[in-house]
């Protein structure tokens, strides 16, 4: 039925579609994300708050497909993934999606009271379910790189042996600080295209700026941490791409500087970091320039290529044990069984595109600059 693709085909394409989910998620949701958390500091005034939240407004609901749908390709096409992360990270995904509920709410119900003391506490919700998301997100890329403490017994039963605090070390703050960056970074730039002309949409090229330095600096420090004092991880032995997806079946071993091996092996991989300093930099620029198009397309670049240097770096590990060699979780061994990904996959040809074409004339329809005009004469929106 899938003679078209073999077994370790079929893994490695789900592996890069996961990635392209990622991706998709940070830049769709990214700027909804950046533009709350940015919006106790950029808006001065209730008006300018307004036209900040109606920038985003309109679409954000829209963008959570992305995230819906990089969990579903995680429970469906990687389920001891989706089993080892559960465990792991089960308090910091309570407290991701307990921030995530406030950007609703506070849409809701931000605009249901005129007095400035109801909207400043919805204000700050907003801020919360903007910022929380985008540092805990990148915390946990950090302890994916640095090995999860999870070690599987003979039945695969997952057992997670460390702690909620545990989760934040200087490395995971440090991958927590860079994705902060990504997100404001990319907010900045989507307001630099969709407000009018005037102080706010100052402020925010200002704001853009300096994240897109601080996104080279922080990308950068994460490069040298993995270089010289990060730990990595490799294969010790040999692992057939088309065997059963039993983790027990590999071994691996943790060396310091190891997810800089897959780049001396293999070059073209250089292509993800250059994206995401390339990208910083192009946004960088256009904001000093007061382009209208090179920031977000530059922000974008950025998030991708900081995005797939994890991935490249990593492959064919998803999710490393820091506690047990044979519990590590690779793309030849913790994937569904090739029947369900190629089914998947047909699924995901048809419809993935639908959902780009139907997020596209969204936008379409939507797009245009927010001004202050408008948001006085829709005083019921937002």
């Amino acid at each position: 039925m899938h003679s078209l693709f073999d077994y370790p085909t079929l893994r490695v394409i789900w592996w890069a579609l996961l990635g392209v989910l990622l991706i998709g998620f940070a830049l769709a949701d990214g700027w909804d994300l950046g533009v709350c958390a940015l919006l106790p500091f950029l808006g001065r005034t209730d008006q300018e708050r307004r036209m900040m939240i109606n920038s985003v407004g309109p679409t954000w609901e829209g963008n959570q497909v992305w995230f819906i749908l990089g969990g579903g390709a995680i429970f469906a096409a990687w389920p001891f993934v989706y089993a080892a992360s559960f465990s792991g990270f089960y308090l910091a995904m309570f407290v991701v999606l307990a921030a995530l509920i406030m950007r609703p709410v506070g849409f809701k119900y931000r605009s249901k009271k005129p007095e400035a003391s109801w909207r400043a506490r919805w204000d700050g919700a907003l801020f919360v379910g903007g910022l929380v998301p985008a540092l805990v997100f990148g915390v946990a890329v950090g302890n994916v790189l640095q090995g999860v403490p999870i070690r599987l017994d003979d039945d695969l039963r997952v057992s997670f042996e460390g702690s909620f605090l545990g989760l934040f070390t200087p490395t995971t703050l440090l991958c927590g600080l860079l994705s902060v960056s990504m997100m404001l970074l990319h907010g900045s730039s989507f307001l630099a295209i969709r407000l009018e002309h005037g102080a706010l949409h100052e402020r925010a090229r200002r704001v853009g700026m300096a994240t897109a330095i601080l996104s080279v600096l922080l990308f950068a420090a994460g490069g040298l941490d993995m270089a010289f004092g990060g730990i990595g991880f490799r294969l010790s032995g040999a692992v057939d791409p088309a065997g059963p997806s039993n983790p027990l079946r590999a071994d691996t071993v943790a060396e310091a500087g190891g997810w800089l091996l897959n780049f001396a092996a293999h070059p073209w991989m250089m292509i993800a970091p250059a994206l995401g300093f390339g990208g910083a930099v192009l946004a960088l620029f256009g904001l000093s320039r007061r382009s209208d198009v090179l920031p977000l397309a530059g922000s974008a670049l950025s998030s991708a290529g900081i995005i797939a240097t994890v991935g490249l770096s990593m492959f064919p590990f998803v999710m490393p044990s820091s506690v047990d060699a044979h519990s590590s979780l690779l793309v030849w061994n913790a994937s569904s069984s090739a029947r369900t990904l190629f089914n998947m996959l047909i699924s995901t040809v048809i419809l993935l595109p639908l959902v780009l074409l139907y997020t596209a004339w969204v936008y379409r329809v939507l797009w245009g600059r927010v001004t202050g005009a408008e948001v006085i004469a829709n005083r019921d929106f937002y």
